[in-house]
């Protein structure tokens, strides 16, 4: 009868480390430590899943439709877009956010996480072939977040209602674990629509009992600065084509301009005109990159009454004019879709 090989003649014995008893005798073997163990295990089942979607780098969607995967060799420009409430979990590598005059890092198990629709810039700054930057993103819903806050027995305490809609996070293990079972759950979709909603709530149990939790509730309490000025971004993202004075956006906040303007600026790191103009010159690169509309007729559907002021202020914020812009984010698009078809 053959025999498994001892291991104690097979392994080098480290100097220290964890006792494990193995059939009655005890082997010393590395010490991990927890959080290590959790972030390795998330590594690897983020990058199985990538490869079983063909490998290579880019963005990966999940079955799960609010969990995406990014992987990039290369470190990358700056590409901006409107940043739902979402929590964007560094596995490898670092990002950096741009939102206003405002930049944050984050890198390997830290997190960001956005409460409030922000336009803004996102950009990998650390990232190689051998050690590539690896993100999740995760949607969040923040009715969900105050079905959570209810059931807590001694909610946070709010924080100041005048700071930033985003943060910095370390993952912690229980916040990791959460992900790593949403990732798992790609391997038996019929589970999603069971799972992933319990898995969400508990989510938003680790943020909002972790030391930013505060920071989140302020969105939570009605008629807060917070929540009023949600409901000003609110009424942009939906008619952002009209044009809305401060005035009339303070009102719809039930705050006077003064002090609408303060907060809004205090929450966004921009000014409302600068908001609705991000959004507007969004709206009309979409249009232009996906839709093959035109310059002028874009800035007519966004907007702009003067294709020419169009055209400079989306020189000033993407860096190029309309036309070059829009013709090199054509010909990136197609080189992606070309490679990931290749390593399929």
């Amino acid at each position: 009868m053959s025999r498994m090989p001892e291991t104690l003649r097979n392994l080098p014995i480290p100097s220290n480390g964890d006792m494990l008893p193995f059939e009655g005798r005890v082997f010393r073997w590395p010490r991990i430590p927890p959080e290590d163990r959790v972030s390795s295990s998330l590594l690897a089942a983020v990058s199985a899943y990538i490869e079983s979607q063909g490998g290579g780098e880019g963005l990966f969607p999940t079955q799960i439709g609010s969990v995406n995967i990014l992987r990039s060799f290369e470190a990358r420009m700056p590409m901006r877009q409107v940043y739902k409430p979402s929590v964007c979990v560094v596995l490898q590598g670092a990002k950096e956010i741009i939102f206003g005059d405002d930049t944050l890092r984050y890198g390997s198990m830290e997190c960001l996480v956005v409460s409030l629709d922000l336009p803004a810039s996102g950009r990998v700054v650390e990232a190689s072939p051998g050690a590539p930057y690896v993100g999740i993103t995760i949607d969040l819903d923040l009715v969900v977040m105050k079905e959570v806050l209810e059931q807590f027995e001694a909610p946070p305490a709010p924080t100041s209602d005048s700071g930033p809609c985003l943060f910095v996070a370390q993952v912690e293990d229980q916040l990791a674990d959460c992900v790593l079972r949403l990732i798992r759950m790609n391997e038996t979709p019929k589970a999603i629509p069971v799972l992933y909603p319990s898995v969400m709530r508990e989510i938003w149990y680790w943020l909002l009992s972790g030391p930013h939790g505060g920071e989140l509730c302020k969105l939570a309490l009605p008629e807060s600065n917070s929540d009023r000025v949600a409901k000003a971004v609110y009424l942009l993202h939906s008619d952002f084509a009209r044009t809305l004075r401060v005035e009339q956006l303070a009102e719809a906040a039930h705050m006077s301009p003064s002090s609408f303007h303060q907060h809004f600026k205090a929450l966004t790191s921009m000014t409302p005109l600068q908001y609705q103009k991000q959004l507007r010159l969004l709206e009309a690169r979409r249009l232009m990159v996906t839709e093959a509309v035109n310059v002028a007729e874009a800035a007519y559907q966004v907007g702009y009454e003067s294709a020419s002021q169009f055209s400079r202020e989306y020189a000033r914020m993407f860096g190029a004019a309309p036309k070059g812009d829009v013709t090199n984010l054509r010909r990136l698009y197609a080189q992606y879709t070309s490679r990931q078809a290749q390593s399929v």
